[in-house]
Order: C-alpha cells, then sequence, then structure tokens
C-alpha cells in the first residue's frame, strides 16, 4: 500500500510539530522516520494512522483520500514505541486482539484468525512461544508481537512486511 502525505501542518497550541510536510512512501517501501525528540516523528504517524488529526494538509492510501477517515476505517496498523502489549494475555492473544474486538460482521472466523495469527509469528520465528504471556517475553519477542498484531489487524497491510528486521533500540 502506498501512502502519499501532502501539506500536513499540525499545531499542538503556539507549538508548531509539522510544519507543510510532505512524504511519498511507495507500496511494498520500507521507511524509518529518524529525529530529534519533538522533531514531530510521532505525531506524523499518529495523522497517517488517524490517531491524530492535522490542522491543515491530506493523506491518502493508494491514492484514495483518507484524511477524515477515522481510525478503524482506515485499517492500518500502529506499533507504539512501548509495544503496548497486554501483559494478562499470551503472544498469541495480543496478536489476535485487533481482530477480536471488531465488530462481529467483520470479525473473521476463529478458523481464519488464528490461520491468520499464526501465519504471521511464522514469519517472525515466533509461533513456538504463542502460550507464553507477554511479561515472560524478551524485548526482541514484544516488539515483534507487537508489529504482528498492528499488521494482524490492517486488512491493507501485507504480512510480508511483518517479517523485516528491527533496531534494537526504541522505534516509531
Amino acid at each position: 500500500m502506498s501512502i502519499t502525505v501532502k501539506n500536513v501542518t499540525k499545531r499542538f497550541g503556539a507549538f508548531l510539530a509539522l510544519d507543510d510536510v510532505n512524504l511519498d512512501v511507495p507500496a511494498g517501501e520500507l521507511l524509518a522516520l529518524l529525529g530529534p525528540s519533538g522533531s514531530g516523528k510521532t505525531t506524523l504517524l499518529r495523522i497517517i494512522s488517524g490517531l491524530e488529526t492535522a490542522d491543515r494538509g491530506t493523506v491518502l492510501y493508494q491514492d484514495e483520500d483518507v484524511t477524515e477517515a477515522a481510525v478503524r476505517e482506515r485499517n492500518v496498523g500502529f506499533v507504539f514505541q512501548h509495544y503496548a502489549l497486554f501483559r494478562h494475555m499470551t503472544v498469541f492473544d495480543n496478536v489476535a486482539f485487533g481482530l477480536r474486538v471488531r465488530p462481529r460482521k467483520l470479525r473473521p472466523a476463529r478458523v481464519d484468525l488464528r490461520n491468520r495469527v499464526f501465519e504471521l509469528l511464522r514469519l517472525v520465528q515466533l509461533d513456538g512461544l504463542s502460550a507464553r504471556y507477554a511479561t515472560a517475553t524478551a524485548a526482541r519477542t514484544a516488539r515483534s508481537s507487537s508489529s504482528c498484531r498492528a499488521q494482524c489487524a490492517a486488512q491493507r497491510v501485507e504480512p510480508s512486511s511483518a517479517g523485516q528486521p528491527a533496531p534494537a533500540g526504541r522505534q516509531d
């Protein structure tokens, strides 16, 4: 899925977080946003995902304007900097969470949900850890589980990108 950001501006009070930002990410590309704290990386990602609204500008998925679309309508995943895993759930349940909370008519059948979760866990070599609780996993497992959860819940994101290696440090 390609993502295009056109002339996006965002202010928080007097603070200008994003100033006329343009970005074009072709389908299948991997992108890293780098910059110092407060430079707008997270704000841009939140606007792209629909968790935040831009004061001005446009966000396109595959040339479709999603600027005004709600988060639920965008069908994209978001991996938080601190992974936001549910400590009381297993790796499998954390990955499946986004699909399980969908409205019943949009929720996949149990067998389809199970197959999709295990497909993603196999891609990142976590299928053998699916029954472990999030609190009993290493940082790499937590990062991969969080990435899989975002991939699993997002219909528009291809599962093959879940297997991409991630940096060991903090990521947005």
